[in-house]
């Protein structure tokens, strides 16, 4: 199936990754630890299915899910190390973030968009987000971590109050600030981008984020989302 060719290429992908750059044996295990963890959380939301299937988008999806993946691959060691990201880094993050503009409108023209298929576009973005914060630890400082770890802290709030997962009426903004937190930190990892440069990009996109959760929970709290406590949380980046 789709989810176990996805496993079976990140396992190949993230061990010649692992070796070609002489990680540690400690280190390799954390990433592609980190790795499995994306990567087999995409297929298994593919094998939950009844009946069990996948779509052209979730096909995208689960490649930009293996490409995730392998950034956790060269990422992870970088927060033991202190190493600067790889410039191989930043061209599989680029091309797991610009692919999330495919699979939607993928989804959408062959008429198979669903809600599965927007769990599984919502995790990955989420994951590209954090496992891209790691990256740029090392360089900016811990506090990037805040970046990446703002989609898992609202989720959790989630589970003890329940109006926080409801749906929010489609915003142009937040899209944009969603859009804009994996493109600071790509930014911030671009070789020969000055240090203070790339701080002030990730301080931005943070403010922002904050901004925009916050504007979310204020109105989820005041009932102004629309639909049931078990609907659709809000993301990062909307397919």
């Amino acid at each position: 199936s789709d989810a176990k060719a996805a496993v079976a290429a990140y396992g190949v992908a993230g061990i010649w990754l692992s070796t070609v750059f002489s990680m540690g044996s400690g280190l390799q295990v954390a990433g592609l630890a980190a790795g499995a963890v994306v990567v087999g959380g995409a297929a298994a939301s593919i094998l939950r299915r009844a009946p069990r299937f996948s779509t052209p988008a979730d096909r995208i999806t689960l490649l930009r899910a293996v490409l995730v993946g392998l950034v956790a691959v060269l990422a992870i060691p970088g927060l033991f190390t202190g190493r600067p990201a790889d410039p191989l880094l930043v061209v599989v993050g680029c091309a797991a973030f610009l692919l999330d503009a495919v699979d939607g409108p993928v989804a959408r023209r062959t008429g198979t968009a669903s809600a599965a298929g927007a769990r599984l576009d919502t995790s990955t973005d989420a994951a590209l987000v954090l496992v891209l914060s790691f990256a740029t630890a090392a360089a900016i400082g811990s506090w990037t971590f805040c970046i990446g770890a703002a989609y898992y802290v609202f989720q959790a709030a989630g589970y003890f109050r329940p109006h926080l997962r409801g749906t929010l009426p489609a915003s142009a903004a937040r899209k944009a600030i969603g859009a804009f937190q994996p493109f600071a930190l790509l930014l911030a990892l671009v070789p020969g981008v000055p240090a203070a440069a790339a701080a002030a990009a990730l301080a931005l996109a943070l403010a922002l984020l904050v901004f925009s959760f916050t504007r979310d929970v204020v109105e989820l709290e005041r009932g102004c989302g629309a639909g049931s406590p078990a609907a659709k949380v809000r993301r990062p980046l909307i397919r």
